[in-house]
């Protein structure tokens, strides 16, 4: 879009970006944008061309772009209220037909620009251009949609930036506020949809179930040891209730666990149509208004081998940066924060002890019968 003058100074309002995936590589592109939308980054290449005699920076959409780019770049929120937004485009097949259908990918912050030298395909020279790492901010808010009303307000001469701003959507808002930091919290990433809020892992305050998690936190506060035996127990319940056959193996010693803290087992299929997969699990009771760190979560997933899968059973909550990193790495790992863990257990109780958690409790330490050992894992898969 062309600039305007508003209140004394040049604006652009926006800048619209389409990429044609279906030329990547032709003589006419012989180069191949990048659209990761899942993790929120664009590598765009400038509209510099093999054979153009004018300088890399010159031409149309290189001087938009990089002009975007200085104000992107700006130290100071009311430099950043200025910026034009990127609205990125991309061409996609419909019926066959690979022209003429396009598809909104979302607003854009350009991080970082660089000048490159890019082969030319079937000119077999070289030529320069700019190519432009872009950040896809967030629109979960606003269903991953832009209000055109806030390019129209960034139209019209009379209305201020800060007028302007307040139609934007609101992780934009928040990038002009904070700048380049907050792009970590505000970068689109379809792993976030996974991502369960720290307040939603645990009970409303005063609560039954609230109450529960307390009960359970105060019996293992000092038994810490004991809490394995009902971290096991959960997880079995856990597992099973997915439909899955799963076995109970082990609780380790207090000494010498490696990092796991229970055993087990699921088996798959039957025969030779079947195979195992064995549990290593990890109990933690930890304070209910506590969270357990990605770097906690880490260390149990760097002990597992091919064909284990992991379960970490807290009476705390996990951390969202834990939660991403464990989508984001495809973690094989079942996750069981405060508020899940006090459900299975008052479940139990209800089911099997006349709804007294107490007796559900000591039935699971002193009852249950599961052996504590200091075998090796991979051994329950000779049972």
């Amino acid at each position: 879009m062309a600039k305007v003058s508003a209140r004394g100074k040049q604006r652009r309002p926006a800048i619209l970006i389409r990429s044609s995936p279906w030329k990547a590589g032709s003589e006419q592109t012989p180069w191949h944008d990048v659209f990761d939308m899942d993790n929120g980054h664009v590598r765009y290449f400038g509209d510099h061309k093999v054979g153009l005699a004018k300088s890399p920076g010159t031409t149309t959409g290189n001087a938009a772009l990089l002009d975007a780019f200085t104000e992107h770049q700006a130290p100071a929120p009311e430099g950043r209220a200025d910026a034009a937004p990127l609205l990125l485009f991309r061409a996609v097949s419909r019926n066959g037909k690979v022209k003429g259908f396009v598809e909104f990918c979302g607003l854009g912050v350009i991080e970082r620009a660089e000048r490159i030298v890019q082969w030319a395909g079937h000119e077999h020279t070289t030529f320069t251009n700019y190519v432009y790492d872009i950040a896809l901010i967030d629109l979960t808010v606003e269903n991953d949609q832009v209000d055109w009303d806030w390019i129209t307000a960034r139209r019209k001469p009379a209305v201020s930036d800060q007028k302007a701003l307040a139609k934007a959507p609101r992780a934009w808002r928040e990038w002009v506020k904070r700048g380049h930091s907050a792009l970590p919290r505000v970068r689109r990433r379809v792993a976030r949809a996974r991502v369960t809020k720290v307040r939603d892992q645990r009970p409303v305050p005063g609560s039954r179930r609230d109450e529960d998690l307390r009960f359970i936190y105060e019996q293992f506060d000092r038994r810490k040891h004991d809490f394995e035996a009902v971290a096991s127990a959960v997880a079995a319940r856990v597992l099973r209730g997915s439909g899955h056959n799963y076995r109970e193996g082990w609780i380790t010693r207090r000494s010498g666990d490696g990092g796991a803290d229970f055993v087990g087992r699921i088996d798959l299929g039957t025969g030779l149509a079947g195979t195992s997969l064995v549990v290593l699990g990890q109990a933690k009771c930890i304070r209910p208004d506590t969270s357990v760190s990605a770097e906690q979560i880490a260390r149990v997933v760097a002990r597992l081998r091919r064909g284990w899968i992991g379960a970490y059973v807290t009476t705390g909550a996990f951390s969202e940066p834990a939660q991403l990193e464990m989508v984001e790495d495809q973690y094989p790992i079942v996750l069981v924060n405060g508020l899940d863990l006090a459900r299975e257990l008052r479940d139990m109780a209800r089911d099997d002890h006349g709804n007294d958690l107490a007796a559900c409790l000591d039935h699971i330490l002193y009852a249950q019968g599961v052996p504590i050992t200091s075998r090796r894992p991979e051994e329950i898969l000779l049972e």
